[in-house]
């Protein structure tokens, strides 16, 4: 008898062959793009530390919202960047605020045709640049923060979004947010829960594509990155207060929390590649070290493989084109 007698190697013999048996695709539909619009712009601004992303203007946010449903991409998640900040972060919910109105323009242009998310979060809009209001000595007021977010989800839900996305990690926040918008008739108005948001050091470039005025760090609300556990009892938490779908972010650097986050629940899980998962990518490729198109398919796959139903990328409509090419 001859050796070897089982052969795994017919079955990666073509491309033909791989994309038949392949265990995990990606597809366009499942792809989230982050955007970035702010007030006073005139044209799209590059972003340095964010090859290719862009702060839209009013404007130009409209087109890149047109182009981005003409391939397929699900969803589209919207992050307002205001010419003025104050330490209660008062123009998240000002319906005239940036994000407020961007959230009108977006659904103007494109409607239904995709699902229009918006960022229910302070740190864009305050002067302190933490992601809830401050007490006298400089702490997060937890319970304080929750009212603000109460305001600015029905707000969002006014301007016509479909998905809100409360990114806090403050107690109760979901909880909050879902019987703030019940009460006030946007019961169809979805609730996506930052369930599990780490303390990363890969969010670096998105701080500069909001203009962040943050000092010192969110170790206080955003998560240790070395548990676990406490992810899955945050997004139980997150589940029970009335969480629609919920999400991971980094993704990366924390496959093994995503995965274990899809065996525990049975809502959509979606995670975030965020930015600075981008931006090693886009450097590698730039100094010749890496494949760049290959490195973004991979990096979507492997979240995709770890379990995630949704992805948020920069990459959503490169992606996109790229999937067709592929399959």
């Amino acid at each position: 008898m001859s050796y070897p007698e089982i052969r795994p190697r017919r079955l990666r013999r073509t491309p033909a062959m791989r994309r038949l048996v392949a265990e995990t695709r990606v597809n366009p539909a499942e792809l989230i793009l982050p955007m970035f619009v702010k007030e006073g712009l005139t044209g799209p601004r590059a972003i340095t530390s964010l090859p290719g992303v862009l702060q839209h203007s009013r404007d130009s946010l409209r087109k890149a919202a047109v182009e981005a449903v003409q391939t397929g991409v699900g969803g589209i998640m919207l992050f307002g960047i205001p010419e003025q900040r104050d330490p209660s972060g008062s123009g998240g919910a000002d319906p005239d605020g940036i994000l407020n109105v961007a959230i009108r323009d977006v659904i103007a242009e494109v409607g239904d045709a995709t699902v229009v998310m918006s960022d229910l979060c302070l740190d864009e809009f305050t002067s302190h640049g933490h992601c809830g209001l401050l007490t006298p000595d400089g702490e997060v007021d937890n319970d304080a923060t929750l009212t603000a977010y109460a305001d600015m989800a029905i707000v969002q839900a006014e301007a016509g979004v479909h998905v809100v996305g409360p990114s806090g990690m403050m107690d109760g926040q979901v909880g909050v947010v879902r019987r703030a918008l019940d009460a006030a008739g946007h019961q169809d108005v979805t609730v996506l829960a930052y369930a599990a948001k780490y303390a990363s050091a890969f969010f670096g470039p998105f701080r500069e594509a909001v203009e962040s005025a943050l000092e010192g760090d969110r170790r206080t609300y955003q998560q240790d990155p070395a548990n676990l556990r406490e992810s899955l009892r945050e997004v139980a938490l997150d589940v029970a207060e009335g969480a629609d779908m919920v999400m991971v972010k980094p993704a990366l650097p924390y496959l093994d929390v995503l995965s274990a986050v899809r065996d525990a629940v049975d809502v959509p899980v979606a995670a975030y590649q965020v930015s600075g998962e981008y931006a090693m990518v886009e450097a590698a490729a730039a100094n010749g070290w890496i494949d760049r198109e290959a490195a973004i398919l991979e990096t979507l796959t492997s979240i995709r493989r770890a379990g995630a139903q949704m992805i948020l990328t920069y990459w959503a409509v490169e992606a996109a084109h790229l999937l067709r090419e592929r399959y």
